[in-house]
């Protein structure tokens, strides 16, 4: 039977308010899961790094790739499948088709869910255990009703929201605030026909009758939303809240953790900085292992644009093999540390980068490829900050004209500036846990 919210057969301590830590006999076991690139991965660190913080046992599940990352911040890492399932998604996953990329993305998702589920029940300990889960990874929420574990979903980006009044712009067209309202309710219907349901509920439902549970139906219109305590990492000013979202969702802020204490820029790529005037951060996504053209085309747009770059790529075989002096190549740099000393960021539209970038003031040049893309791209150019290019029109001359007009639009710049202020307060981890600790346990200071 699904629990209603404020059903609560588990029972945890009573907080003390005479400390902001825990005794050992009051600590809760925080199982935190979470899969992807850096970019959906990093988030879930900087909460589960604040849990640990508050006097919690912090375990982060996810692919040993993030193994370091995990262990630098000082959490439990519980490794899910290898390092070479991790690399074989990131070169399966197609930049040129975003439904391809979506079906990839949702049947490897629906692959590693059994596995998540069984680790995590796993460290369970009754009455002493929360879950936190990703967007797209089903794990918690199902222990939540297997085994009565409260859980919390955190989302990342507003286009896990459906709305008939604002949709969220899942593809390069799609339905609009202006488009009739009978066509966005069909739209919606024909979506989780031939792609939801396909890719996210049946295999969902698969799992789900192996541990004797009900059957849900249309898993991305309400069911994803279903948890003690929901989560958005974003703020209001750059997604509205709609009327016909989840009532009990919870906006905080981007998360902005780039592990950037462990990872600091390195030294060549800081001499280089110092070396000349900012150049232009190109970006393609830290799992985007097909992005040789990107890479290709960027260079060469900085060529005639007359302009300094800094491509960045995990995936050495994607950037041009002979590159020269006024463009330099680097597998990671902490965005924290590198936007404020750059011109402009050319990127794909991740929400993480999109955070930083706006954060950092830097004026942005976006190129979405799939899954939230598309919609994080057009709120960036909503809020006067960003242009966007599609991979089609992603040529040489195309890249060095926006970036000639986004650097010289003093407008632009003056928005970036205004944007940027905007992060001068708050603390969206911290509220985050708040809510959490809150709406899954009756504790908010603890």
């Amino acid at each position: 039977m699904r629990l209603e919210k404020h059903e609560r057969p588990w029972h945890f301590p009573p907080p003390d308010d005479r400390t902001h830590h825990l005794s050992r006999e009051y600590r809760l076991k925080v199982l935190i899961s979470t899969y992807g690139s850096h970019g959906d991965v990093l988030p879930y660190i900087a909460i589960g790094r604040e849990m640990r913080a508050r006097g919690h046992e912090s375990v982060l599940f996810a692919n040993p790739y993030f193994r370091d990352d995990v262990i630098a911040a000082g959490l439990q890492f519980a490794p899910i499948g290898a390092v070479e399932d991790y690399a074989r998604l990131c070169g399966e996953l197609s930049e040129s088709d975003p439904m391809k990329a979506l079906r990839r993305a949702s049947a490897h998702f629906a692959e590693n869910c059994r596995e998540y589920y069984r680790a995590m029940k796993a460290e369970v300990v009754a009455g002493q255990t929360i879950t936190i889960g990703s967007s797209l990874l089903f794990a918690s929420r199902l222990l939540r009703e297997t085994d009565n574990v409260p859980c919390a979903v955190v989302h990342l980006a507003p286009c896990v929201f459906r709305s008939n009044l604002k949709p969220a712009r899942l593809v390069p067209n799609w339905i609009n605030a202006d488009t009739p309202m009978l066509f966005r309710r069909a739209a919606w219907w024909l979506a989780d026909i031939f792609t939801y349901n396909p890719y996210f509920t049946k295999p969902l439902n698969a799992l789900r009758a192996e541990l004797g549970l009900a059957p849900v139906a249309d898993v991305l219109r309400s069911w994803i939303h279903e948890a003690d305590c929901a989560v958005a990492l974003f703020p209001e000013w750059f997604a509205a809240r709609q009327t016909d979202w989840p009532a009990h969702v919870v906006l905080t802020g981007f998360p902005l953790y780039d592990n950037a204490d462990h990872s600091p820029l390195p030294d060549s790529l800081v001499e280089f900085l110092e070396a000349g005037p900012a150049p232009v951060a190109f970006c393609a996504g830290t799992a985007n292992a097909n992005a040789k053209s990107f890479f290709e085309t960027s260079a060469a747009a900085c060529r005639l644009a007359g302009v300094r770059g800094v491509l960045i790529s995990h995936f050495a075989d994607q950037i041009p093999e002979q590159i020269p002096a006024d463009l330099m190549h680097v597998a990671y740099a902490p965005f924290g540390a590198l936007l404020p000393k750059v011109s402009a960021f050319v990127h794909h539209g991740g929400i993480g980068s999109i955070g930083q970038a706006l954060r950092a003031g830097a004026p942005q040049l976006i190129r979405p490829v799939a899954y939230d893309q598309f919609d994080n791209s057009a709120h960036a150019v909503r809020l006067g900050v960003a242009r966007e290019l599609m991979p089609k029109q992603y040529s040489p001359p195309s890249v060095a004209d926006a970036l000639s007009r986004l650097m010289s639009d003093i407008p632009v710049q003056e928005r970036c500036r205004e944007i940027a202020s905007r992060f001068a307060d708050g603390n969206p981890i911290r509220a985050a846990c708040d809510a959490i600790l809150s709406r899954c346990t009756g504790r908010s200071r603890s």
